[in-house]
């Protein structure tokens, strides 16, 4: 699969890794998941929320128990402001959640237009991209990041602080 986002070589291993994951478009989500999974060597705990709605608060509950989250969904574009609200609500809900824990959150929601699009991003055969694989290398490359800064940090005295 073809991506346009850096190439990153990512070790969950030692981390506290899960996955929140959306219910809806079933076929899109086990993609989703499974390149998750892929990403993190099959060690992450999977936990399912009913839409991509509710992504941001079961982070905000999850956050304090893990060294990175991924959260994972789909809203797929109909014929109300429906998309526009969800997709605003998951965005800055999952972006303010990050920012108040510290905790990196890979960010793996699909908004599309049709569900072709989202089935071609999903990472299932034939799929062009492999978002759930990209998020979860996005967290841990960040969570992974953010320890070492933390260890520079210690070294010097507390600098920066």
């Amino acid at each position: 699969m073809s991506g346009h986002g850096p190439v990153l070589e990512v070790d969950a291993s030692g981390l506290r890794v899960a996955i929140v994951a959306a219910s809806w478009h079933g076929e899109v989500m086990d993609g989703l998941i499974a390149g998750a999974q892929r990403a993190l060597g099959g060690t992450a705990e999977v936990i399912r929320v009913p839409g991509t709605f509710e992504l941001s608060v079961a982070c905000a509950r999850l956050a304090p128990a893990y060294d990175a989250l991924v959260a994972l969904g789909v809203v797929i574009r109909g014929g109300t402001p429906h998309f526009e609200y969800v997709c605003e609500a998951a965005t800055v809900g999952i972006t303010q959640v990050s920012v108040r824990t510290g905790v990196p959150i890979g960010f793996g929601v699909l908004t599309c237009d049709t569900e072709q699009q989202a089935l071609d991003r999903a990472g299932l055969p034939g799929s062009v991209e492999d978002k759930g694989f990209e998020a979860a290398q996005a967290a841990v490359a960040t969570a992974s990041t953010l320890a070492s800064c933390e260890d520079v940090r210690s070294v010097v005295g507390g600098a920066g602080r």
